[in-house]
């Protein structure tokens, strides 16, 4: 019945930069430069991916080269120590990998990059090899989409199912991702389960109604 959330495959960069376990720290740093990204997915075999190593798990070692006292650091931080030792990306990786499934949801996506803490995930496949990457920025891309592709959306996958004629009248108005639902409405108790589909609408900004209860009093609020 409702349309089907765009998927981290739809958004996903798919051309990505990776190295291997034995990738030494100079390659990292270079790749990472070229590519201007701040973490690189570490794979082997025929692309699973076991870690990422980022900018944070390669700076201990700039930070131990300044410090003249290394056996008091490593008392205090042992394990920016035995980073600022290491030379090769299977030792400066974070592992397990955090990654996402390619069909995941953008929402899915959203919730693990906050809980994570992190900016980008390494995508993977149903054979859990690399698929892409997603960042941040790639989620919000679906803010861009078109007024009237919400529009019809909301028409065609919600109002006409719940807000149908005769009994209904309802007229979707989408400007700038802000959603506005005005007419007529036989049961007012659907239009919390509207405003909560139409919020679930990739793009969506916000939802606004203006309903006249059919016989009724008028309704206006926001979802």
């Amino acid at each position: 019945m409702y349309g089907t959330p765009h998927t981290v495959s739809d958004v996903m960069t798919q051309t990505v930069a990776a190295v291997g376990r034995r990738a030494p720290f100079k390659e990292i740093v270079q790749l990472m430069q070229d590519w201007q990204v701040s973490a690189l997915p570490v794979i082997e075999g025929e692309g699973r991916v076991v870690g990422v190593v980022s900018e944070a798990d390669l700076l201990p070692k700039e930070e131990l080269r300044d410090d003249a006292d290394a056996g008091y650091l490593q008392l205090r931080q042992p394990v920016d120590v035995a980073k600022a030792g290491a030379l090769t990306a299977g030792d400066l990786m974070s592992s397990p990998a955090v990654t996402v499934p390619a069909d995941a949801t953008l929402a899915e996506a959203a919730r693990t990059m906050a809980r994570e803490g992190i900016k980008r995930l390494p995508v993977v496949d149903g054979a859990g090899l690399l698929a892409g990457i997603v960042s941040r920025a790639d989620l919000l891309t679906v803010f861009l989409r078109a007024d009237e592709d919400i529009a019809e959306e909301v028409r065609r996958e919600i109002t006409s199912y719940l807000c149908a004629p005769p009994s209904s009248a309802v007229r979707v108005e989408v400007d700038d991702g802000v959603v506005t639902l005005t007419g007529r409405i036989r049961d007012p108790a659907v239009v919390p389960v509207v405003a909560r589909l139409v919020r679930a609408v990739e793009g969506v900004v916000d939802v606004e109604f203006d309903l006249t209860r059919d016989g009724g009093a008028q309704q206006r609020q926001r979802g």
